[in-house]
């Protein structure tokens, strides 16, 4: 009876969750199905409580009409100890986070990477801004890099694997780096900037519509700095199992595009959000297709930030 009890628990968990990255990510839905299905389900169990602590802090709707809360530091408390209570396999009587419980459990995630990344959630909170390079990719690290890392633990990834690990940390930051080109603006207009003080001058306003060419400088140093995380990654990817390497390289195209068009579309980049099509979307997933039927490329990640030793 107990075992049939949990089996349900989980259903209705994965059926939650597939509900909440149907709505709240249709790019990672999209790649995701490519994976097999034990790994499709873990994915998305881990999808719903990032997904959730993104929302709470921002007063946010699946990461949509961002707006500063009154309560940041109760939003990061209440978080926290959600998530702490689940990684200590308690039910909380909240999906999202009892969907961190299960793929914890499941695949033996490290309690420190999901602290990891809600210490960046509490750098959003606290109002923060990097002011170098260094502070932007540990920032990236924190919110999406961490992320990477615990879906190399869904992957089946050693975790003495320092090397896979950091490449899956590398993605994540990509992811980031993309995320932030696109959205300078919408970032600026609830009072947020991630791009480092010592990139620009301080008179550089996004929301001013002349110094839209400033910001295209920008985005084209954020593209080409996600590009360099892009491909450190693949190396990490090859060494995946087929499905889950295919549908690493999936995502890896598809959010490479985003910064991609970010570029390309100059000052215009800002008027309206950019999306990939799904059949866009299709094509970039049959590229990644041939792409990991190739050998590893060989990839250095000599100057790339690199994690700290303890996450």
């Amino acid at each position: 009876m107990i075992d049939a009890t949990a089996s349900e628990t989980r259903i209705r968990l994965v059926e939650a969750a597939g509900k909440s990255i149907a709505r709240g990510s249709k790019s990672f839905r999209f790649a995701s199905q490519i994976f097999d299905l034990e790994t499709r389900e873990r994915s998305w169990l881990l999808y719903a409580w990032c997904r959730a602590c993104d929302d709470i802090t921002d007063g946010q709707t699946l990461g949509h009409d961002a707006q500063i809360p009154d309560d940041p530091d109760r939003r990061i408390a209440f978080i926290r100890d959600r998530t702490d209570a689940a990684l200590a396999g308690k039910t909380t009587g909240l999906v999202p986070f009892d969907a961190l419980g299960a793929v914890a459990a499941e695949t033996g995630i490290p309690s420190d990477l999901p602290h990891d990344h809600l210490a960046g959630f509490a750098r959003d909170a606290a109002g923060w801004s990097p002011r170098t390079g260094d502070d932007l990719l540990s920032y990236c690290y924190q919110v999406a890099g961490a992320v990477g890392v615990m879906m190399a633990h869904v992957m089946g990834v050693d975790p003495g694997d320092r090397d896979t690990l950091d490449r899956a940390s590398d993605l994540g930051i990509a992811f980031q780096l993309a995320n932030i080109a696109r959205d300078i603006v919408d970032d600026a207009r609830v009072g947020r900037s991630y791009i480092p003080a010592d990139w620009i001058d301080a008179e550089l306003d996004p929301l001013n519509p002349s110094h839209r060419p400033r910001l295209v400088d920008v985005a084209e140093r954020l593209a080409t700095l996600a590009e360099a995380y892009r491909r450190s990654s693949k190396v990490g990817a090859a060494r995946l199992p087929f499905r889950s390497r295919w549908a690493v390289l999936s995502a890896a195209g598809i959010y490479g595009e985003v910064a991609t068009r970010a570029v390309a579309l100059g000052p215009r980049a800002w008027d309206r959000r950019i999306s990939i099509s799904k059949a866009e979307k299709f094509a970039l997933v049959i590229e990644a297709f041939g792409e990991a039927l190739l050998p590893a490329p060989k990839v250095s990640r000599e100057g790339l930030w690199t994690r700290p030793a303890d996450s």
